[in-house]
């Protein structure tokens, strides 16, 4: 309770917490600075956020610890030790005391110090964990570069260890272009037998790593990814009917879903739509055309239109029963989330409704 009240009394001055939490960071330990990017706009509030986040979640451990773990296995990639957590404990505390000033006292200080002590540990625990099994990140080499439309490139890379995951995951890359500035992707075919990945990129307005992807990354250029994350996974203990929304470049790791179906010889009826503002960002279509041809138990409709976050859901209405189904959603968030609407409107359970909000809820991860 009195996390909460601290989160809502700064919520509406969550930018100065930000700019102060930075600085208390940066003037106390200078030599931490070279871990973040060099210009500070692309970074933004996410570490601080994640801490908020996190924090919001202290009383809910079957989302609060899965989301630490992530959290402290990812934050390796930027060359986060175990002594990097008190120094960020006593910014977020001293930022939180100088802004929450109506909610803040003694005992509110003491709750925030248990809550950052069990998220920290949680965090440190994670990472040790996983520094056994992983590297903290893989050097991948680009191998082809196809260029689809104007914003939207196809990228292949070869990992320089081997590197794991499920398909329908996503990781995050960092460039040379932008060091220490990390965005997540989807992994966009299921996992190889040459060990390649590939990713559907799409340049964005002011998207730094994404429009050095697209215009500038060639092949021979060298990448680094993060460890693999995500549930929007098949469950093939089940037979259950699958439906997959994607939108724009989310078809990515709906592709990867159905190649997964493929390989496990499953029949199970798979039914996509693909949507896009125009035909010319219906730039998978072809190769999604071509699974149906081979798989009898695939369905795929494309679906054009302004307003993607209505046209798709609206889609999915004309066409159904869908009860028996389990849903998979891959898109821009504002698709992302009407589209969860609408198939718990027709009366899919959320249970059953898998997706992963990349950009607003992995992102405050970096």
């Amino acid at each position: 309770m009195l996390i909460r009240r601290t989160l809502e009394e700064i919520a509406p001055i969550a930018d100065r917490v930000t700019s102060y939490f930075y600085a208390l960071v940066f003037t106390g330990h200078p030599e931490v600075r070279d871990m973040f990017p060099a210009a500070m706009d692309v970074q933004r509030d996410r570490l601080l956020k994640a801490l908020l986040t996190a924090a919001e979640h202290i009383d809910d451990p079957e989302v609060l610890v899965p989301y630490l773990r992530r959290l402290g296995a990812g934050h390796r990639k930027y060359g986060t030790m175990a002594g990097h957590y008190p120094v960020v404990g006593e910014a977020l505390i001293g930022a939180l005391s100088r802004y929450a000033q109506q909610t803040w006292g003694p005992e509110t200080q003491a709750a925030w110090v248990r809550a950052y002590t069990v998220m920290s540990q949680t965090m440190i625990d994670a990472a040790a964990a996983d520094e056994v099994e992983s590297p903290a990140w893989w050097n991948a080499e680009v191998v082809s570069h196809d260029l689809r439309t104007p914003d939207i490139a196809v990228l292949t890379v070869r990992p320089d260890q081997p590197y794991a995951f499920l398909a329908g995951q996503y990781t995050s890359l960092e460039t040379p272009w932008w060091p220490r500035v990390w965005r997540h992707y989807s992994f966009a075919s299921a996992p190889r037998a040459d060990g390649l990945l590939s990713f559907h990129i799409k340049a964005v307005p002011a998207g730094w790593v994404s429009n050095a992807l697209v215009r500038h990354a060639r092949p021979g250029d060298v990448l680094r990814l993060g460890p693999p994350a995500g549930s929007m996974v098949v469950d093939h203990s089940t037979d259950n009917g699958m439906l997959c929304l994607g939108g724009g470049t989310g078809i990515a790791p709906i592709k990867a879903l159905i190649e997964d179906v493929a390989e496990h010889g499953e029949r199970r009826p798979v039914e996509v739509f693909f949507g896009a503002r125009s035909d010319g960002g219906l730039y998978d279509k072809d190769t999604l055309l071509g699974l149906q041809r081979s798989h009898p138990w695939l369905s795929v409709r494309p679906v054009v239109g302004e307003g993607l976050a209505a046209q798709l859901p609206q889609a999915i209405g004309e066409h159904g029963p869908w009860s028996s189904y389990d849903a998979f959603v891959s898109g821009p968030p504002g698709m992302i989330r009407s589209g969860v609407s609408e198939l718990k409107r027709i009366g899919i359970p959320g249970d059953r409704i898998r997706f992963d909000a990349v950009e607003e809820l992995v992102a405050a991860a970096g």
